[in-house]
C-alpha cells in the first residue's frame, strides 16, 4: 500500500517525537522503527528523515550528539528535549481528536444509507 505524501508529512513530527520519547536513537534506527511501527507500510528515506530531524532540532524539540557505535562507526544520536515532549503531548491531543473524528466517519460510512420514510 502506498501512503499519500500529505498523510506521511502530517504524521512525521509526532512519529519521530514519539519514537524518541522511548530513548535516543540514530537516524537509521529511527527509519527502521518507523517501518516496524507501520508494519512495513511506511518506508521513509534518509532524504525525508534528516531534513525533518534538522527542523526539529532548530525548533528545539530534538538535540543531537555524536557517538560511536559498537562497530566503531561515528553516528549522530538524536534525543527529545523537554520542549519536544511538550510538542509531542500537544500533537498527541490533536491526533486523538482527528482519529476519533475519522473513526466516527468510517463507522457511519459502513452502515447502509438511511432511507427517508415513504421513499422505500
Amino acid at each position: 500500500m502506498r501512503i499519500d505524501k500529505d498523510l506521511v508529512a502530517a504524521s512525521a513530527t509526532p512519529l519521530v517525537l514519539g519514537i524518541l520519547s522511548d530513548g535516543d536513537l540514530y537516524g537509521y534506527a529511527i527509519l527502521k522503527r518507523v517501518g516496524e511501527l507501520s508494519g512495513g507500510g511506511m518506508q521513509w528515506t534518509d532524504g525525508m528523515l534528516y531534513p525533518l530531524l534538522h527542523r526539529l532540532e532548530r525548533l528545539g524539540y530534538v538535540s543531537s550528539s555524536w557517538g560511536t557505535s559498537e562497530a566503531g562507526r561515528r553516528r549522530k544520536h538524536y534525543a527529545i528535549t523537554p520542549a519536544g515532549r511538550e510538542a509531542f503531548a500537544d500533537r498527541q491531543e490533536q491526533w486523538t481528536v482527528v482519529a476519533e473524528a475519522l473513526r466516527q466517519v468510517w463507522h457511519t460510512a459502513q452502515r447502509p444509507p438511511a432511507v427517508a420514510p415513504g421513499w422505500a
